[in-house]
């Protein structure tokens, strides 16, 4: 069911690449309730997706831009103002990478190049973009801008490695720099830590099946989906939560304010 929404608003959608992605899944859910975007990644990962399938279903348009690059960052901004026909009302972050784990180093053996490069792209990255954005006084009053997190950033989830000092990061920076777009714009800022959620991304972490198991069955109302973070997302984005702001927003079923299920221990009393 749709409900306009966001009828008359513009963004920009970061990281859809597939399908399977959540920035995809928002994008769609952003279409049908009448928003207007352009959308985004980086060249490489342009190549590899299916991004413009993407943009003609949703009568869109693709800037590439690396995202830890503040001359592209720049003029993805400019061309998206220039496309869309003014400034910007909702921003989706949702970038994440670490190459620690793609190269499959252990969090005690970490290559920090490799960790600095993670950080870069996964967090520093969120603060370029609404740096750029805020210099370039390019969001409307009460604009949404969104980034994507997993409880791992508050938890021990010992294989996402790296990435859950990265979530920790992106998850500060959406606070301390929503202060100011809220003084001063007017803006919110806000995180939306997800279920594991079987992204193209997140199934290269090492044990990621498990994650979803052992969070479904830890959850009252099981795991969210890409496409229930779609909806959260869309929320977030509308006039509805135009005072939410400085906020790591659950949609995870239940599983952060859980000690144990019955679930689970029934698993850990099986003979």
């Amino acid at each position: 069911m749709n409900y306009n929404l966001l009828k008359g608003k513009r963004g920009i959608i970061f990281g859809a690449l597939d399908a399977n992605s959540i920035a995809w899944k928002t994008a769609e859910r952003v279409h049908e309730e009448g928003g207007q975007f352009v959308l985004t990644n980086a060249p490489i990962a342009l190549r590899m997706g299916t991004i413009n399938e993407l943009a003609e279903k949703t009568n869109s348009q693709v800037i590439p831009a690396d995202a830890t690059s503040i001359e592209d960052l720049e003029n993805l901004v400019d061309q998206a103002m220039e496309i869309l026909g003014g400034k910007i009302d909702f921003v989706l972050h949702s970038i994440g990478m670490s190459v620690n784990v793609r190269k499959g180093k252990a969090y005690t053996d970490q290559n920090y190049d490799w960790t600095h490069k993670g950080w870069d792209i996964s967090a520093g990255s969120f603060h370029k973009t609404m740096s750029v954005l805020y210099k370039k006084d390019a969001m409307n009053e009460w604009g949404s801008i969104v980034a994507l997190t997993y409880m791992a950033a508050q938890r021990v989830f010992p294989d996402y490695n790296d990435m859950a000092d990265n979530k920790a990061y992106l998850e500060s920076i959406a606070r301390s720099f929503g202060y100011f777009f809220g003084r001063d714009k007017n803006v919110r800022v806000n995180t939306i830590s997800q279920s594991p959620t079987p992204t193209t991304a997140g199934q290269g972490v090492k044990g990621f099946d498990g994650f979803i198991a052992y969070a479904d069955k830890m959850s009252p109302l099981g795991n969210a989906t890409g496409e229930d973070c779609a909806n959260y997302t869309v929320a977030m984005f509308s006039d509805l939560t135009k005072r939410v702001t400085l906020q790591n927003l659950f949609n995870d079923g239940g599983f952060s304010n859980m000690g144990v299920s019955t679930a689970v221990m029934d698993k850990f009393i099986e003979e």
